[in-house]
């Protein structure tokens, strides 16, 4: 039998195996559906929700606000956005912003956060006991300062009621940067990987209190 590792340069191989690791044969929903990327080599979800959608079969739905009853839903996908551009990022100059400008932005990290904070609720809301969440997220660095947005999004999962079942790394050979454009001097490392991590709607198992 094949190990499966927390990292992975492939990210259909990280979803497979976190599908294989906890029985997930489809995923009930997929609140950020978009095109579904996800979904070229596994099941689509059975429903798919999206604040913008772009296929005809995509409900149009906010993450922090689902259609759902409570404990309806035993698996889930997250997939938010997650650069902070500030409130002009789309008059920004060429070669800045570049990542906000094909993704969508947020204004401030505080903006950011509240978004997170409501989803993971929401999420907490729909779901049954012992349901599984995957939250996709990268961690950020906003006006020279490091945003460890993954372990933000932990600390609010364990405080909505979630278990840390897993976490994952999906690791890239390229990124989009701004570095050349108005960026001449670096600060912080450019990050080539990004977070899934495994949340089950559970008693949390480690006491995380420091």
């Amino acid at each position: 039998m094949e190990i499966i590792k927390s990292i992975s340069y492939n990210q259909d191989e990280i979803i497979s195996n976190i599908m294989k690791l906890f029985s997930i044969e489809q995923f009930d929903i997929d609140c950020t559906y978009s095109k579904g990327a996800f979904y070229r080599n596994i099941p689509e979800p059975k429903f798919k929700f999206d604040l913008n959608p772009q296929t005809k079969d995509t409900i149009r739905a906010d993450c922090r606000n689902l259609p759902l009853k409570n404990n309806n839903i035993n698996s889930s996908m997250l997939d938010l956005p997650f650069v902070i551009g500030g409130a002009n990022f789309r008059e920004a100059k060429d070669g800045s912003c570049v990542i906000g400008k094909r993704f969508s932005s947020f204004t401030s990290w505080n903006q950011l956060k509240e978004l997170y904070s409501n989803a993971i609720k929401e999420q907490y809301r729909a779901l049954k006991e012992n349901g599984i969440l995957v939250l996709k997220c990268q961690d950020v660095v906003v006006g020279g300062l490091q945003h460890l947005s993954h372990i933000y999004i932990i600390n609010e999962a364990i405080k909505a009621g979630f278990y840390p079942q897993d976490i994952f790394i999906l690791l890239a050979n390229n990124r989009l940067n701004s570095f050349g454009g108005r960026w001449k001097k670096q600060f912080h490392a450019r990050k080539y990987h990004c977070f899934m991590i495994v949340l089950q709607k559970c008693k949390c198992k480690v006491n995380y209190d420091l």
